[in-house]
């Protein structure tokens, strides 16, 4: 089958003829249905995030965002099964350990991360193979079609669990989002949903544009004001009760922050890059001062995913409105290198797998 390859660290892309997968006896296969390509992506093809654990040993298959259809299953699989159009986290979990058996699910003590990990070659793959598929493959309602939500892979996921669980957002809280690609955009568009004042933060006036369009109740051009915090403070007559770092570089975290009132909760969602390594100074003492609470955020719990669908299926959230464009397979090496000067907006969907 044709699939993107990962041979070097940033080195170009390509897509190759692979093996195709064999159900583990817990396992399943579904075949691709469509896929997002993800900054993440980005990350693990430059070589980062080693210091997380996210650093697999070339060739490997990238991608992470997939929904797909149910091709095959192992024997010990017993809820799956061939046909269901399935969504697929990227957090793959045991279902056994102390985490999964307290709804934590997100943060398995066994956690593999599809795409980032050997254990786990990715989707940008004509066929993705899916461990303790019982538990890590969740069956799409039918009134969803599965192409449409490969809309909602990881950056959805993971903002509708930041927003939703770990702030969380409620009725008339000012919500200000750092970095509107397409996990901020996400998170602006959930907010909103959540009955938040949402307030997008960025350097481009075309992702702030987008922000509008998705709920947001005013914006600020980082490049064009000399403190984005202090604009927030003055937007909101003394800060946001929520804010996230949608990026995962200093400024963004620190402006985030900052852009605080007392007693606010900053929600990491952005992971760093090889300039930070996982550290970013803080502004401490305003911390304590403000009793301020500063959480990490990382994927969407699977016994959880019913809420997101929920609300998409009732119509008040819509991942196809964060879809900049579908591409083929054979597109997404350039779509990646793209990435590389933050040149994309929303969420490309790759939804064609072979020739």
């Amino acid at each position: 089958m044709q699939a993107v390859l990962l041979e070097s660290f940033q080195e170009p892309l390509t897509v190759q003829d692979v093996d195709r997968p064999d159900p583990d006896p817990d396992g399943a296969v579904a075949e691709v249905i469509g896929c997002g390509v993800c900054r993440s992506d980005w990350h693990c093809w430059q070589g980062d995030w080693d210091w997380f654990g996210y650093r697999p040993d070339p060739p490997h298959v990238l991608g992470h965002e997939p929904t797909g259809r149910i091709v095959a299953t192992g024997e010990d699989v017993e809820s799956i099964e061939e046909g269901q159009e399935v969504a697929i986290p990227f957090n793959f979990a045991c279902g056994s350990c102390d985490m999964c058996r307290n709804g934590r699910e997100n943060i398995c003590e066994n956690h593999i991360g599809l795409g980032f990990m050997n254990q786990a070659p990715g989707a940008f793959a004509e066929e993705v193979h899916i461990p303790n598929a019982d538990i890590n493959a969740i069956p799409l309602p039918d009134s969803i079609d599965a192409e449409a939500a490969a809309g909602c892979g990881c950056r959805f996921m993971t903002s509708f669990h930041a927003m939703a669980h770990r702030a969380p957002v409620s009725a008339g809280d000012d919500v200000v989002i750092h970095g509107c690609g397409g996990i901020g955009l996400s998170a602006v568009h959930i907010a909103n949903a959540l009955g938040g004042n949402v307030i997008g933060v960025d350097l481009m006036d075309e992702k702030l544009d987008k922000a509008e369009e998705l709920g947001a109740v005013d914006t600020v051009n980082a490049r064009e004001v000399d403190d984005a915090a202090a604009e927030v403070h003055d937007i909101t007559n003394g800060g946001a009760d929520v804010s996230a770092d949608a990026l995962g570089i200093a400024t963004t975290c620190r402006n985030a922050v900052n852009s605080l009132r007392k007693g606010g909760t900053h929600v990491q969602i952005g992971l760093t890059t090889s300039e930070e390594e996982g550290m970013v100074s803080l502004p401490t003492d305003e911390i304590v001062a403000k009793e301020i609470e500063f959480k990490g955020s990382l994927g969407l719990q699977p016994s959880r995913y019913s809420e997101m669908l929920d609300m998409i299926e009732s119509g008040k959230l819509d991942p196809t409105t964060l879809v900049e464009k579908k591409i083929d397979i054979h597109s997404v090496p350039d779509e990646l290198a793209a990435m590389s000067d933050y040149d994309t907006l929303g969420i490309p969907v790759c939804n064609e797998f072979s020739s």
